[in-house]
C-alpha cells in the first residue's frame, strides 16, 4: 500500500493570517488520522510563516498519544532545509522520517532538488546524525540517475521524487514522458536499495497513475488536498486521496 502523508502546513498558514489558534492544527491532524491518513507531514520554515516550532512539538506529542492507543502507527515526517535549528528540532521530536529539502531564499514553495555533487559532503554527516537517532532520512530528488546513485552513496534511506514536472504536464505525450522519467529514476533507486517517496502538486487527477510507479512507498500531499477540503471537507478529502491511491475507504 502507498502511504498517504498529509501536509498540514496550510492549516497553520490560515491560522497565522488572523492570529490566535483557529483553525487548530491538532484538530486537523486528528481529522486526517481519523479519515485514514497513514502519516502527517510538516515543513517548518525559518520564517515561521506557517508551521511553528511549537506546532512541530505539539504534533509530535499528539502522534505519540495516538500511536499508543492505535495501530498501525501514524508516521511523522518533518521536512525542510538542514539548518541547525531544524536539525535540533528533528532530533528533539524524533519523527519517523526527516525529508531534507533545499530552500531558495524567497521561494513560495520548494521547487529545487539536491545537487549531491555539490551538497553531498555537507549532507552526509547530517544524514549520519539523523540515522544514528533512528530517524529515516529522505532527500528531495530529481530524476537524474547519477544524482540518485550519489544519494545512496551518502547514506540516505529514501528519495522523494519531485513530481511538479509530471503534475504540470498538459498533453498525454508530455504526461507519459514525465512519468517515464519518474519510472526510470524509481527503478534505479529500487535497484540501489533506496525507498521511494513522491510529492509536489499531486492531486486527484494525476495521483491514480502514480500507483504504477515502481517501489512507491509514500506520497506527501498538502496544497491540493487542503484546497479540495475547502469544498468537500477534510475527512472527505483525505478519503478521496486515499481512494486515488487505490485504498479502500468507507
Amino acid at each position: 500500500m502507498i502511504a498517504l502523508s498529509v501536509n498540514v502546513n496550510k492549516i497553520a498558514t490560515l491560522r497565522n493570517s488572523r492570529g490566535g489558534d483557529i483553525p487548530d492544527v491538532l484538530t486537523a491532524v486528528d481529522t486526517c488520522v481519523a479519515a485514514g491518513a497513514q502519516g502527517i507531514t510538516v515543513h517548518p520554515r525559518e520564517d515561521q510563516r506557517h508551521i511553528t516550532p511549537a506546532d512541530v512539538q505539539d504534533i509530535a506529542e499528539r502522534l505519540i498519544e495516538i500511536n499508543t492507543q492505535e495501530s498501525p502507527n501514524i508516521e511523522y515526517n518533518i521536512e525542510g532545509d538542514p539548518r541547525p535549528d531544524l536539525i535540533d528540532t528533528v532530533l528533539r521530536t524524533k519523527p519517523t522520517q526527516c525529508t531534507l529539502v533545499p530552500v531558495v531564499v524567497g521561494e513560495i514553495t520548494s521547487h529545487t532538488v539536491w545537487d549531491i555533487r555539490k551538497d553531498g559532503d555537507m549532507l552526509k554527516p547530517i544524514i549520519e546524525t539523523l540515522k544514528n537517532a533512528d530517524i529515516r532520512v529522505s532527500l528531495f530528488s530529481g530524476t537524474d540517475i547519477e544524482q540518485i546513485v550519489r544519494t545512496r552513496d551518502i547514506g540516505a534511506d529514501r528519495i522523494e521524487l519531485y513530481t511538479a514536472p509530471y503534475a504540470m504536464a498538459q498533453t498525454q505525450p508530455d504526461i507519459e514522458h514525465e512519468f517515464a522519467l519518474l519510472e526510470n529514476a524509481a527503478m534505479k533507486a529500487v535497484d540501489l536499495g533506496l525507498g521511494i517517496n513522491a510529492g509536489h502538486d499531486l492531486n486527484l487527477e494525476n495521483l491514480p497513475l502514480m500507483q504504477k510507479l515502481t517501489g512507491l512507498l509514500e506520497v506527501s500531499i498538502g496544497h491540493h488536498l487542503m484546497a479540495d477540503a475547502l469544498y468537500i471537507g477534510m475527512e472527505a478529502a483525505v478519503k478521496a486521496y486515499r481512494h486515488a491511491l487505490g485504498q479502500q475507504t468507507t
